[in-house]
C-alpha cells in the first residue's frame, strides 16, 4: 500500500515490542536500531502536553548523523498527563504503585508523539486520547505490578495488559495510541510522506 515508501530503508527506533507490533501491523517491512544512551529528559517550564514532541524530537536527532540518505527514522515518545502533570515510567515499584493509585477512579490523558525524519525532512505529530480508569484496589496494582512489573511503560499501566481489561472503564481516542503508537496518524503520515 505504502509504495512511496520503497526508496527508503525504515528503522524503528524503539526497543518496545508494542510499537514494533503495531508498526508491522501498519504492512510496512522495518528494521529496529536503537541507542541506549539518548537523554529523555525536558525542560520543567515546558507545557505537559509538549513533553512528548519534544522528546522524541530529542530521539530522533540522535540518530541524524549517522543517518544513510535513504533512511527514514521512526521515533516515537509516550507520555500519561493527570492534572496536568506528567506521569514517565516508573522508577521503582513503589513509584508505580504511586501512580496507578493517583489514576484509580479518575480520567487521564496519553499522548504519543512521533517524530520521521530522513537527512532532509522532519515531521512531527501526536495524538492524545483520554482514558478513564475505574477505583482499583490496593490489591489489584500490587497484583498487576508483581505479576507485569510495568516499569517501562509511562503511567506504569500497559493498556493491553491485565489492568487494562480490569480498569479502563472509558476510552475517547485511539486504543493503539495508548500502547504507544497512533498507528492511524502514523499511517496518514507515512502515506503523504
Amino acid at each position: 500500500m505504502l509504495t512511496n515508501l520503497e526508496k527508503y530503508n525504515l528503522i524503528l527506533a524503539s526497543n518496545s515490542p508494542r510499537r514494533q507490533e503495531l508498526l508491522k501491523g501498519v504492512g510496512v517491512e522495518f528494521v529496529v536500531k536503537t541507542k541506549a544512551d539518548i537523554d529523555e529528559s525536558y525542560p520543567d517550564s515546558l507545557e505537559a502536553k509538549e513533553v512528548a514532541k519534544y522528546v522524541t524530537r530529542k530521539k530522533a536527532d540522535a540518530y541524524l548523523e549517522e543517518l544513510n540518505e535513504n533512511d527514514l527514522i521512526i521515533t516515537a515518545d509516550t507520555i500519561v498527563i493527570l492534572d496536568n502533570k506528567v506521569l514517565g515510567k516508573p522508577r521503582n515499584k513503589e513509584e508505580a504503585v504511586a501512580m496507578l493509585g493517583r489514576l484509580s477512579g479518575s480520567k487521564h490523558q496519553v499522548i504519543t508523539a512521533v517524530c520521521l525524519l530522513t537527512k532532509d525532512k522532519k515531521v512531527i505529530f501526536d495524538d492524545c486520547t483520554e482514558v478513564e480508569f475505574e477505583e482499583l484496589t490496593s490489591e489489584e496494582i500490587l497484583s498487576y505490578i508483581e505479576l507485569y512489573n510495568p516499569l517501562d511503560k509511562a503511567g506504569a499501566y500497559g493498556i493491553q495488559e491485565w489492568i487494562g481489561y480490569i480498569g479502563v472503564v472509558g476510552l475517547n481516542g485511539s486504543y493503539f495510541n495508548v500502547m504507544g503508537l497512533p498507528v492511524h496518524r502514523l499511517y496518514r503520515e507515512l502515506k503523504n510522506f
